[in-house]
């Protein structure tokens, strides 16, 4: 089975997940971008719990595109700390992943 990367980042309005999505897979450095639907995240920030309204982006990426989509993400984050996270997974599909591999390339 070949590896893929999933990366995942949360933010706070549906129209900056839709930016980052699509900058991302424009600049070839994921194949896809799956835009979630609302959630609400409760979390401490600043000394106090918060909870806001969130929405979650997953990018589908060749592990040799991981450093430069979390380099990508940190520059163009709304949030002063974003949660990114990396998770390497085997494809099933050892035809997605050449497909992942293939619409990663620059």
């Amino acid at each position: 089975m070949e590896q893929i990367c999933v990366v995942t980042t949360v933010v706070d309005a549906r129209s900056v997940a839709d930016v980052l999505a699509a900058a991302a897979v424009a600049g070839r450095l994921a194949a896809c971008a799956q835009v979630g639907g609302q959630v609400d995240s409760t979390y401490w920030w600043q000394s106090a719990i918060q909870t806001t309204a969130e929405w979650s982006v997953q990018f589908k990426t060749a592990p040799d595109r991981v450093d430069a989509l979390v380099d990508q993400l940190r520059a163009s984050h709304p949030y002063e700390v974003p949660e990114i996270l990396v998770t390497r997974v085997e494809s099933g599909n050892p035809d997605y992943a050449a497909w992942v591999h293939d619409h990663t390339r620059p």
